[in-house]
């Protein structure tokens, strides 16, 4: 071991230096001695300590979440409008060839459309997509168990009127002849679907609802208020997927159909 002398100190003045750089150095290690059962203690609870709560992650839309909208038993997309803007906007945006419109005969409702995606539109789909416009519409918060739904092709939708007056946002006006559906009931289903690596609420006629989606859960017109009606939905999809607020109750109130409801669990 090499040990330093000052040259300008005696040899006892340098032993002395030693000696007491020697009890200061065994002082400190006492008080890390001490310190030390402390310092493993704290750092033990901070193991133990739960980590702190990752940020949510955000879930990526897609564009058809900006409507109401539901997927079809076929695997069809069908969209609503939610107020006359957006039904101006699925005719104007999102209305292609070979796609169809749908619409309650009633004054207020959803400018509704299917998406044939290079496919042909099967009977089951265009049932489905007219209880959809049926339930999208004033009957149902005017109590109405059914009402006459019509469907017509994309050059059948105009905003051109007969006597060259403009229509108001979100109006339209049909031409030619049109598919009925009379007395369409007034029957929906919200329920549980994936959607990329998150979960997230369709809303739609019960076939359809229920073939896609688990849990899924019956909508019929009732007594509770939408917000009791949500908070029971996700209270009943908690205890089904083990999982605390899968979706929130925010979207499950976006999709359900309007005041005075009942719910009835599909499975």
């Amino acid at each position: 071991m090499d040990i330093e002398i000052e040259l300008e100190k005696s040899l006892e003045q340098n032993a002395s230096a030693y000696f007491e750089k020697n009890k200061q150095a065994k002082r400190k290690l006492q008080g890390l001695r001490k310190a030390l059962p402390k310092m493993e203690k704290k750092i033990s609870g901070m193991k133990k300590k739960p980590t702190a709560k990752k940020l949510a992650k955000k879930k990526k839309r897609q564009w058809f979440q900006e409507f109401h909208w539901f997927k079809t038993s076929q695997g069809l997309l069908v969209i609503g409008g939610k107020d006359a803007r957006s039904n101006e906007s699925v005719v104007k945006k999102h209305l292609d060839k070979d796609d169809l419109f749908l619409h309650a005969d009633i004054q207020g409702g959803a400018a509704c459309i299917i998406k044939a995606e290079n496919q042909n539109i099967s009977k089951q789909s265009l049932q489905e997509a007219a209880q959809f416009a049926a339930a999208r519409s004033k009957a149902w918060q005017q109590q109405l168990s059914g009402v006459d739904v019509y469907a017509v092709s994309k050059e059948q939708v105009s905003k051109s009127t007969p006597s060259g007056e403009a229509l108001a946002t979100g109006g339209f006006m049909i031409y030619g002849k049109r598919q009925w559906f009379r007395k369409t009931a007034l029957r929906f289903a919200v329920g549980l679907i994936k959607i990329g690596d998150s979960f997230t609420v369709m809303g739609g006629p019960p076939s359809a609802v229920k073939k896609h989606c688990t849990p899924a859960f019956e909508i019929s017109q009732g007594k509770q208020k939408k917000s009791d009606a949500a908070k029971e939905i996700l209270k009943k999809v908690e205890q089904k997927t083990g999982e605390q607020k899968p979706v929130s109750l925010d979207e499950i109130m976006a999709v359900l159909p309007g005041e005075a409801l009942e719910i009835r669990e599909l499975f």
